[in-house]
């Protein structure tokens, strides 16, 4: 007898969903959604939940306990469990759960003025991890050293990182290029108008060169392009190049754990748990860290809105997470000299 909605696994379920809305949602999105319902799927399964039809609101509130026991940022958690209660309602149209659940997944208020203030790579973390990478002979450039200044320099999206081709980079004129290639499996958030050029620096450029000569894996993907960060099957996934990332980011990796693990029993620095980490970042948050970086360094608003493809208007609303009193000198420092009474 064929089995029904009921019997699916939680891992069946989510892969399930997402196939059913791949049409309307971009790769990057996907994605997404993907790692927000793996955790929940795979704490299912830590806790013998076999099949979708056992949910119910006591496991869902459960679920959530445990989440916000791992410290995650308020937005984090709002999100994920905004994810999941649209994947619920999924399943009570597909009638493998009873009706009404969706409405017992609890979504956490989060004001949309704190939404904005997204947990992010510190420019500390951040400048501490690069220069102990440039510092180290075995891991200046290594893939994840590449990644993570590649990333912080041009505050380039998790999807723009990914499009990225050997061909992209241009050691002689010392840029980057990304470039919308719908037809190959490559699209940029924006299309079309996230295309751009960024100017690197000497010392990135050096970095890049590096990890291309010495640890980039020589591969194709199945249109015949090479992926400037590749894997060993060619381009990687955008789930697998977000745990590159947050493996790029581990504290550990340049000082003592903050948070009192071994460094060599912390069952955080495996593939499967590295997003678990309190300390380590993805993608999103090293984009908004780098946002941030470039505008305290006093680079003009419309200089980073083109370099990492986004509005001055949304960077100052949901990117630039400067301190008040910093956005206050440099509003006022420009003018100073205006007010001289001599």
């Amino acid at each position: 007898m064929t089995s029904g909605p009921k019997d699916l696994t939680p891992r069946a379920a989510w892969h399930r969903y997402l196939d059913s809305r791949r049409t309307e949602l971009t790769e990057e999105t996907a994605s997404t959604y993907h790692y927000r319902l793996k955790l929940f799927g795979e704490w299912c399964e830590e806790n013998g939940i076999e099949t979708v039809d056992e949910l119910n609101g006591w496991l869902l509130d459960q679920y959530e306990s445990y989440r916000s026991g791992q410290g995650v940022a308020a937005t984090t958690l709002h999100n994920e469990m905004e994810t999941l209660k649209t994947f619920i309602e999924y399943l009570e149209r597909i009638e493998a759960v009873e009706d009404g659940l969706a409405e017992r997944v609890s979504v956490p208020h989060v004001p949309s003025d704190q939404r904005s203030r997204e947990t992010k790579l510190s420019t500390e973390q951040a400048l501490e991890l690069i220069r102990y990478y440039r510092s180290d002979g075995t891991l200046y450039g290594s893939k994840r050293h590449a990644l993570l200044e590649t990333a912080w320099h041009t505050g380039a999206r998790l999807g723009g990182l990914r499009a990225l081709d050997l061909r992209d980079y241009d050691r002689d004129e010392q840029t980057i290029e990304f470039v919308h290639r719908p037809e190959s499996n490559t699209v940029l958030k924006n299309k079309r108008e996230g295309e751009r050029v960024v100017a690197l620096n000497e010392r990135v450029c050096e970095t890049i060169s590096t990890f291309i000569q010495t640890n980039r894996h020589d591969k194709h993907d199945e249109h015949g392009r090479q992926p400037l960060f590749s894997s060993l099957q060619g381009r990687p996934k955008p789930g697998t190049l977000r745990v590159w990332m947050y493996r790029a980011t581990f504290p550990c990796i340049a000082t003592e754990c903050p948070h009192g693990y071994d460094r060599e029993t912390c069952e955080f620095r495996s593939h499967s748990k590295a997003s678990q980490c309190p300390s380590s970042r993805a993608p999103h948050h090293v984009r908004t860290g780098s946002i941030t970086w470039h505008c305290d360094r006093g680079v003009p608003r419309e200089v980073t809105a083109e370099r990492v493809n986004a509005s001055q208007d949304v960077i100052d609303e949901y990117y630039d997470k400067s301190e008040e009193r910093d956005r206050m000198e440099k509003r006022r420092r420009p003018h100073l000299n205006k007010l001289n009474i001599e």
